[in-house]
């Protein structure tokens, strides 16, 4: 057929035109999904792409195009702490099945150590991707105000610290899911309700014990007394619960603000005697699927849907890239899910 290119040599759009018998404009707008096409034209371009096995050449793409199909995602974390904790697996999967179904491709920066800022600021000011989804909770990250110098569409997972002028962010009502957890414990009659919570530089967990002192009206002795730091982790939610333990020995609810916390506070009643939840009722925060509900017993727990959020970010992320505009900040709700612990 003319227009087949040499066998072994990889077909131009130019082959894939004349076998089409359409010019070669023509087949470049069906590729590139331009509507100004007729039927015909795309179902005869289309057939011949498939026929030669055409494979679009992205590197000349991108000179055109000025578009890289690719979204970087960072994580202002330690390497361990981001493939230990199954809350930062499922924000990298969540993002990456929605990128593929996009058909774009997902580079994965872990922003954390010595020269690690600097470089991931040489590579977003480099034109490597279209856009970039942060995730930096941390106060004293500089991320947040580097990226304000760059002439690149930035969506945040979460509120960063310090201003919020000029930024876009995509967080979850971290403080309505405080006052959740602990309205449900006080519900079931509980008196003397303690919060684990977060590191103290993170604004999640900032939220999430102002949403328990509203629930319980605690003033500044109560949140001095009630509340101990586990860090997000299991550790130290089993350090914490200890700890409550031996200054609040009457406490019969725990609002943890995360699930692994959980699980290491269902650890320390358990060695402590203290059966969960004719005892003390326990509360977590974010409903992981590998976490809650295999726990013993099955962990009551807020759920946010982070798997909702990184596709939010990255809808208003690829409206940002093709020139549009979207709300500055969005906060999704969340819910109880209600098991066996409380």
């Amino acid at each position: 057929m003319a227009g087949r290119p040499l066998s072994g040599a990889r077909p131009t759009l130019e082959d894939v035109a004349a076998v089409a018998g359409v010019s070669r404009a023509t087949a470049s707008r069906v590729l590139n999904s331009s509507p100004r096409v007729s039927p015909e034209a795309h179902e005869a371009v289309t057939a011949a792409a498939l026929q030669l096995g055409y494979e679009p050449n992205q590197a000349a793409r991108t000179l055109v195009t000025r578009r890289t199909g690719a979204i970087a995602m960072l994580m202002s974390e330690p390497q361990a702490k981001v493939f230990d904790d199954p809350h930062f697996g499922a924000l990298v999967r969540a993002a990456a099945s929605e990128l593929a179904r996009i058909d774009m491709q997902v580079v994965l920066m872990l922003v954390h150590g010595e020269g690690a800022h600097s470089r991931a600021e040489r590579f977003l000011r480099g034109g490597h991707v279209d856009g970039a989804l942060l995730f930096t909770p941390h106060q004293d990250d500089p991320l947040p105000s580097t990226v304000r110098k760059l002439h690149l569409p930035v969506i945040f997972g979460g509120r960063p610290w310090g201003s919020l002028r000029g930024l876009y962010t995509v967080d979850n009502d971290n403080e309505g899911g405080g006052v959740l957890a602990t309205e449900h414990l006080l519900s079931l009659g509980r008196k003397t309700i303690v919060t684990v919570t977060g590191p103290e530089d993170e604004l999640s967990s900032r939220d999430r014990i102002a949403g328990w002192a509203r629930a319980t009206g605690a003033g500044p002795a109560e949140i001095t007394q009630l509340t101990e730091c586990g860090d997000y982790t299991r550790e130290g939610g089993y350090r914490a619960m200890n700890l409550l333990l031996h200054r609040v020995p009457k406490v019969d609810g725990v609002f943890a603000a995360n699930d692994l916390m959980a699980v290491g506070c269902l650890q320390a009643l358990r060695e402590h005697g203290r059966t969960v939840p004719e005892d003390v009722a326990v509360v977590g925060f974010d409903d992981n699927q590998m976490i809650a509900p295999h726990t013993d017993p099955p962990l009551t727990t807020v759920r946010q849907d982070l798997a909702d959020q990184v596709r939010k970010m990255i809808s208003n992320l690829m409206t940002l890239v093709d020139g549009g505009s979207v709300r500055r900040r969005e906060v999704l709700p969340v819910q109880l899910v209600r098991r066996e612990s409380a």
